[in-house]
């Protein structure tokens, strides 16, 4: 399928990965570009030598283009910043910060940069800073959200830049991929769901929790705090909750997460880590292949959008 994103980064599917700290390793990322989207290592807040390994492995398992995520917020920022153009990386993604001071770099590195964004201001901010995309990322995702839906936001973004959207957020199947182009995009970018691909390596408790998860298991903690959290419902969930309902203060709610991320991916610990999840987990049934679920959306899109002249 030929999208302007698809012709934009040199893949065969409008698919993106999210670039999830401690999911997306290498692995994961090859697979998907492997499989014809673009996959992202996510280099959260590691270290740039972790990074810069991490991409060299990456270029082992595929000779496909795949990219980078960048927590801007990252005491390794500025490095990791440095590596993604020494190493060659095709794309960067950017979350949690402006990346406008890197721009020269990554672009005279030939660098295609996409910043995440929740919303119209921000992709606006984006553009005019010469992104050559923009993710619009809805409060469905898992992780840290915004507050706008992907209904919402993705047709607005669309309305008032001239680069190329990819949607985010509440996105597992053809159904929303349809529905995504239908509200502008060009492409879609999919986290919770690649956490349930046999190539992602993550802990089998966390895996299985995203598997199990029904519609109404993700809540969404920090509100109070400005940096809203969404993840599966766990006992860390419900006491923090329960104390940022009590107003304790930030530092307090703060040590309850710090570590949880880690705790749930790599360690296994499903009830005091965070379990960070999409919405969506309540559609993701079962454990496929990169290859399966991209081609698997791909059919199921072609086929709505052949008999959506009879439905209408």
């Amino acid at each position: 399928m030929i999208t302007e994103v698809t012709k934009l980064l040199g893949i065969q599917y409008p698919v993106i990965q999210g670039g999830m700290a401690w999911v997306a390793e290498h692995h994961l990322a090859a697979a998907v570009s492997e499989a014809g989207g673009l996959g992202l290592i996510g280099a959260s807040a590691a270290p740039a030598e972790w990074v810069r390994n991490e991409i060299r492995e990456a270029k082992k398992l595929t000779d496909k283009p795949f990219g980078v995520n960048i927590m801007l917020m990252s005491p390794y920022a500025d490095e990791v910043a440095k590596v993604v153009a020494e190493e060659g990386v095709k794309v960067v993604t950017t979350g949690a910060g402006n990346p406008e001071k890197y721009m020269e770099l990554w672009k005279n590195a030939g660098i295609r940069v996409i910043p995440v964004v929740a919303s119209v201001a921000l992709a606006r901010r984006m553009e005019r800073a010469g992104a050559d995309a923009v993710v619009a990322e809805g409060c469905e995702s898992g992780g840290h959200i915004g507050e706008t839906t992907t209904m919402a936001l993705v047709p607005q973004v669309a309305d008032v830049v001239k680069i190329p959207v990819i949607a985010a957020g509440g996105i597992a199947d053809g159904r929303g991929m349809a529905a995504a182009f239908m509200l502008g995009a060009e492409a879609v970018q999919m986290g919770t769901r690649f956490v349930a691909s046999k190539e992602a390596v993550v802990h089998e408790n966390y895996k299985q929790l995203v598997i199990k998860a029904k519609d109404i298991d993700t809540r969404v903690t920090g509100r109070t705090t400005g940096h809203p959290v969404r993840a599966i419902r766990n006992e860390m969930t419900r006491h923090y909750l329960e104390l940022e309902k009590e107003g304790a203060p930030f530092e307090e709610l703060e040590k309850l997460t710090l570590g949880g991320l880690r705790r749930a991916v790599v360690d296994g610990d499903v009830k005091t880590g965070s379990v960070m999840s999409g919405q969506i987990a309540g559609m993701v049934k079962d454990e496929k292949s990169c290859k399966e679920i991209i081609e698997q959306m791909m059919n199921e899109m072609e086929e709505l959008l052949k008999g959506a002249p009879a439905r209408l």
